[in-house]
C-alpha cells in the first residue's frame, strides 16, 4: 500500500508523539520512580481511551478468558517494556534510549521466524539485522570498552525492551480479528492492575512527596499524547497504508527523541548516537524491502505477513 502525504503527516505527528515520551519519562523520572510513572502513564490513557469505545460502537469483554490475551499482552507491551526503559532512562539519555528503540522491528522479525515456523529469513532481512546489530555495537562500543557499567546496564534494559516488544508483535497476532482500539485499551487496562500492584508493594506512591508541577505536566503528556492519541494515529495510519508503512515511523522517532533531549534537558549531542541511528535505520530499510542487496531485486509490495508492532517505544 502507497503512504499519502497527508499520511506522512500522520506519521511524522506520531514520530514526534512517539519521540516525546522519552522526553516526558526523562523529566518525571527526576521525581518519581519508574513503576509509579508507568502506572500513572497507562491509567490515565485508558481512561482517555474508555469514551472512544461507545464511539465506535465497541464493548469491553465480560468473561475473564476473554481477558486473559489481553492480560498477556499487557505484561508483554506495556509492563515490561515501559518500565525497563522507564529505568533505563536513569542511566542513558532519552535520546540514545529513542535510538536503541529503534532496534524493535529487528527483534520483532527474529522472533516472528524463531516462534512461528515461517519462511526462512529473506537476504535483505538477515543483513538488515546484520546491519542492525552493527548499528547497536556503534551505539554500545564506548561504554563497553571503557566500563561505563552504569550506561551499559541501562542500554542493556533498552534493548531488554524491544525485545519484550518482539515477543508482544508475536502474541499480537492473536489479537488479529480484535478491534485495534479495543486492543489498545483492554490492554491499558490490564497493565493498570498489574502496575499497581507492583507500584504498591515497591514504590508505595502514596509515600512518596508530591510531584512538581513540571512533573506533572509531563506524566500528562506521557499518557494524553504519546499513548491515547498517539495510539488513534497510529491505527489509523494502520488502516489506510497497511503495517508495512507504518513501521517506517520506528526510523523517525530517533530525531524527535534526540531533538527534545537536546533542547529541552541539555543532553548533549554525541556525534555516534546519530551514526549508531543512521546503521540502524539502514538495517530496518533492508528489512522492509525499501533497499536491496545489489544483485537482488528491490521489494514492490509489501510482504504478505508484514509485522506489527502495536506500541509506543519508549
Amino acid at each position: 500500500m502507497r503512504i499519502s502525504p497527508t499520511q506522512w503527516l500522520f506519521l511524522i505527528a506520531l514520530s514526534i508523539l512517539w519521540g516525546g515520551s522519552f522526553l516526558f519519562v526523562g523529566i518525571a523520572i527526576a521525581d518519581l520512580p519508574p513503576l509509579t510513572i508507568v502506572l500513572a502513564r497507562v491509567a490515565i490513557a485508558a481512561l482517555l481511551l474508555l469514551p472512544l469505545l461507545p464511539a465506535n460502537g465497541l464493548t469491553v469483554p465480560r468473561a475473564a478468558a476473554e481477558w486473559r490475551p489481553f492480560l498477556v499482552m499487557a505484561i508483554l507491551n506495556n509492563v515490561i517494556p515501559f518500565t525497563l526503559i522507564a529505568t533505563a532512562q536513569r542511566e542513558v539519555t532519552s535520546g540514545l534510549a529513542s535510538v536503541l528503540n529503534a532496534t524493535t522491528p529487528l527483534f520483532t522479525l527474529l522472533i516472528t521466524h524463531a516462534f512461528s515456523g515461517e519462511e526462512k529469513l529473506r537476504a535483505n532481512q538477515l543483513a538488515g539485522v546484520l546491519v542492525g546489530i552493527l548499528g547497536i555495537a556503534v551505539l554500545t562500543g564506548p561504554e563497553a570498552i571503557f566500563g561505563r557499567t552504569s550506561s551499559l546496564l541501562g542500554m542493556a534494559l533498552c534493548i531488554a525492551a524491544c525485545l519484550s516488544y518482539g515477543f508482544a508483535a508475536h502474541w499480537g497476532r492473536r489479537l488479529r480479528a480484535t478491534p485495534p482500539l479495543l486492543s489498545a485499551f483492554c490492554q491499558l487496562v490490564c497493565s493498570t492492575v498489574v502496575l499497581a500492584i507492583l507500584a504498591g508493594a515497591i514504590d508505595r506512591p502514596w509515600l512518596l512527596q508530591t510531584p512538581s508541577p513540571r512533573t506533572a505536566v509531563a506524566i500528562l503528556g506521557l499518557a494524553a499524547l504519546s499513548t491515547s492519541l498517539a495510539y488513534v494515529i497510529f491505527f489509523h495510519i494502520l488502516s489506510v497504508s497497511g503495517a508495512s508503512n507504518v513501521m517506517m515511523v520506528t526510523l523517525l522517532i530517533p530525531v524527535s527523541g534526540i531533538l527534545f533531549g537536546v533542547h529541552f534537558l541539555d543532553e548533549p549531542l554525541v556525534a555516534r548516537h546519530a551514526a549508531g541511528a543512521l546503521v540502524i535505520g539502514c538495517g530496518l530499510l533492508l528489512v522492509d524491502g525499501r533497499l536491496a542487496l545489489p544483485g537482488t531485486c528491490r521489494r514492490i509490495r509489501a510482504p504478505r505477513k508484514p509485522l506489527r508492532t502495536p506500541h509506543d517505544p519508549d
